[in-house]
């Protein structure tokens, strides 16, 4: 169920989305529909439903159908459960040929990374596989490939932002390198079945995105942040907290891939981000508790093992989905208002 940051979040979302009519009466596929932005996306197309009556026809792929139930509900006219785990070998075949694919289903947890690397490539780079060739066989309007802006890698210049056409180094011989390097193969077979087989596949490269709804047991670094300011604990930072990135609110992020599929053109990769959102780890961390809870502070207590990413600076662009007119609307300071009166609810 949803809680009353999220029904707020998406109603607020509803009034302002120009393109809803572009989804009338389409059947959409979301893998990875339980994750936080696969469940986001699922009920802001289930609240478009309710109110323009646009007949949107979902199919949620997911690993659990219990878990998905838990969330959404029963199976109805419009929305479909397909139980499937991209990191076997079984064949793609949904029940319902959709119109648009938007493929999020990832691993997103850096000590996942690190504690299983296979199982993040096989995912990763097999689950695009079998999503572009379902695509090949099955002509539809849109893919969207739900990307990284850790295929980036280490760049450690940001007096220019990043573009989509550049790139920094990764490591192959580093264990933390599974999830970008994935991502990264992942966008090249993209644009090669765009290419040799005109699949209308695009990709939306993410910042790091969260809001409302998160899961319980979410460990990723705004999770922590948020907890430390309501129960009123020190944020204890394991790295010198020197990386430093783009972010984006929930919403933001699902409205961008609606127009990169609706508007982007083919093989193209997108970044997604709030550019205004460009800040260090530590520089967040002393930003959160001065704006939310003045008693605590940030404390470095440096921890190996942690499947943290490299330090490095990626200052996104995004001139190229902002130009489909895509713009986000949250700030740092109310992703995180809005995400901890979530938590404490």
């Amino acid at each position: 169920m949803m809680n009353k940051v999220q029904e707020q979040d998406i109603k607020a979302w509803i009034d302002s989305f120009a393109l809803y009519e572009c989804f009338k009466n389409k059947k959409i596929l979301i893998t990875g529909a339980t994750g936080l932005l696969g469940s986001c996306m699922l009920r802001c197309l289930q609240a478009l439903n309710s109110c323009y009556h646009l007949n949107i026809n979902i199919t949620a792929v997911v690993r659990s159908k219990e878990k998905a139930e838990s969330m959404f509900g029963g199976a109805g006219e419009c929305l479909h459960y397909y139980v499937f785990d991209f990191s076997e070998n079984s064949a793609f075949c949904p029940d319902e040929k959709p119109d648009y694919i938007f493929h999020f289903a990832s691993p997103t947890a850096s000590k996942f990374f690190v504690e299983h690397p296979v199982e993040t490539i096989k995912t990763g780079l097999q689950g695009t596989e079998m999503i572009l060739e379902y695509a090949k066989d099955h002509p539809l309007d849109s893919v969207v490939f739900a990307s990284s802006l850790e295929v980036y890698g280490t760049v450690f210049e940001d007096a220019e932002p990043l573009t989509e056409e550049k790139q920094g180094y990764l490591d192959p011989m580093e264990v933390r390198s599974c999830y970008p390097l994935a991502k990264r193969m992942s966008e090249c077979l993209c644009k090669s079945y765009s290419e040799e087989y005109a699949v209308p596949v695009k990709i939306a490269r993410l910042a790091q995105t969260f809001g409302a709804g998160i899961s319980k047991d979410d460990n990723r670094v705004f999770a922590q942040f948020a907890r430390s300011v309501i129960n009123n604990n020190n944020i204890v930072l394991h790295t010198a907290g020197k990386l430093s990135r783009c972010y984006c609110y929930t919403i933001d992020a699902i409205e961008a891939l609606f127009y990169i599929a609706i508007k982007g053109k083919d093989g193209e990769a997108y970044n997604v981000a709030n550019e205004d959102t460009y800040i260090s780890v530590i520089d967040m961390a002393r930003f959160i508790c001065k704006e939310f809870n003045p008693n605590i502070s940030p404390v470095i207590e440096l921890k190996e093992g942690m499947g943290y990413s490299p330090t490095t600076k990626l200052r996104l662009d995004t001139k190229k989905v902002k130009d489909l007119g895509w713009k986000p609307k949250y700030d740092l300071r109310s992703m995180f208002y809005h995400l901890i009166m979530s938590i404490k609810e």
